[in-house]
């Protein structure tokens, strides 16, 4: 019988533990078919923190490295350096990123460090119970926002993406979404692109996912990703950001 689809060898053949509805798994399904495309799973080295993607180890059939909360980058710049001609990632979410791993990420983005970061904007902290994050958005319900995050207490929610990108040593940046197929080939392609640059050696590479968070937005799947494209893409709007020559 012809095999018309078969999972990913970049994924070890173990249940997901994720959410209902949750964008992890099929994340974890992009980056590992990438691997797979590159010849690259047997040599690929990922960094998880802590956050929902705390277990990805247990997904990827790559090597997988735990850090700190908000120190995946730094582990990675180690990594990468001392293994200069494998792909290198970190697997992050916006709570981990953007909040207590902030300094990290500028930093390696700073020195444009060779490897790739895929940045989970789920715009809450999922994990912990659905606190309010660097990049939920004025109005959005959390735990710590009971009445929506407002401007006069928070600021404006972060975009971590045009943030990175004023930096001399990113060379590329994308924001995508994985709500359906057309988002999520053109979520695959970015994904693509970011890990051939890196190996490349043209510098740092970053991708953004928007991803749902159900459990935490009290919503379901179909809710989910309309929200998301109605409120999150709307503020965090999609595509490249940066694609810079390397002279």
């Amino acid at each position: 019988m012809k095999t018309i689809y078969a999972k990913s060898k970049g994924l070890q053949d173990t249940e997901l533990h994720y959410c209902p509805g949750c964008s992890h798994g099929i994340v974890h399904k992009l980056v590992a078919e990438t691997l797979e495309e590159m010849d690259a799973v047997g040599t690929t080295i990922g960094v998880c923190p802590v956050g929902c993607s705390v277990f990805a180890g247990n997904y990827f059939a790559c090597d997988m490295i735990e850090a700190s909360h908000g120190r995946a980058p730094a582990v990675a710049t180690a990594v990468k350096r001392t293994h200069p001609d494998v792909p290198v990632f970190t697997y992050q979410g916006d709570g981990d990123l953007a909040s207590i791993g902030a300094a990290e990420i500028v930093h390696a983005a700073m020195r444009g460090e060779k490897f790739t970061t895929i940045f989970i904007n789920n715009a809450i902290y999922g994990m912990t119970g659905g606190q309010m994050a660097p990049t939920t958005l004025i109005g959005q319900r959390a735990t710590t926002a009971q009445s929506g995050r407002t401007q006069q207490q928070a600021g404006m929610p972060m975009r971590v993406s045009e943030m990175l990108s004023t930096l001399d040593g990113l060379v590329y940046a994308e924001r995508v979404c994985v709500v359906d197929i057309p988002h999520l080939m053109k979520a695959k392609k970015a994904i693509k692109k970011a890990f051939q640059r890196q190996m490349n050696g043209d510098g740092f590479t970053f991708v953004e996912v928007l991803c749902a968070c159900p459990t935490n937005w009290g919503m379901d799947i179909h809710e989910s990703n309309k929200w998301l494209m109605d409120n999150m893409a709307a503020y965090y709007p999609l595509g490249v950001i940066k694609d810079a020559e390397v002279k």
